[in-house]
């Protein structure tokens, strides 16, 4: 039988680099085989460049509510108006085959999934200051004023998360930052 493998929760504010880095985690030549990702569901719509069932799989609000009404989500949470879940029997089923599942959610969704799974290893990134944190959103220019507000409100509060945490780590150059976060897993996964 096959080693359990483990969860990993990346989280952060958005603007930190999390959803970068986690994308270039999933290509790493040292973890190829040993780490999944977990698809995540949600009721946004698809942005450019994302693939359904790849990126995530895109439900209607409907869809959405009766998958968690049957309790098929591990954690789910509401985030800037979208709803977003991590299908629990993927990430069950990788898991008793000894592959590790990275998931990349928000803090109250890592909270939650803490609650549900022993040993689950959180890492948290974030910007080196909160003006840098800033400073990526507006130049992403995808947030108009009000956006933008939410976003940095929202920001300070889930930073205050950040010390119940594994390990946190400071995206300041995302090689280097990858560098890191990849050590940090081949650790705790023995590799």
């Amino acid at each position: 039988m096959p080693k359990q493998g483990k969860i990993f929760i990346i989280s952060g504010p958005s603007g930190s680099g999390k959803t970068t880095l986690y994308r270039k985690l999933l290509q790493s030549r040292h973890l190829k085989g040993k780490i999944v990702k977990a698809i995540s569901v949600t009721t946004r719509q698809k942005r450019e460049g994302e693939v359904h069932g790849r990126d995530y799989y895109f439900v209607s609000k409907k869809s959405f509510l009766d998958k968690q009404k049957k309790g098929r989500f591990l954690e789910f949470e509401k985030v800037f108006g979208n709803m977003y879940g991590t299908p629990k029997s993927a990430v069950l089923k990788h898991l008793k085959t000894g592959k590790s599942v990275i998931l990349c959610i928000d803090v109250k969704g890592a909270k939650t999934v803490r609650s549900k799974i022993d040993g689950a290893v959180t890492i948290f990134i974030k910007t080196k200051t909160l003006s840098e944190l800033k400073k990526r959103l507006k130049n992403r220019g995808s947030e108009n004023q009000a956006k933008l507000a939410l976003r940095l409100i929202t920001a300070k509060a889930e930073l205050k998360e950040a010390p119940s945490y594994s390990y946190i780590l400071i995206n300041d150059m995302v090689l280097t930052a990858l560098r890191r976060l990849e050590q940090i897993i081949r650790k705790e996964i023995g590799n």
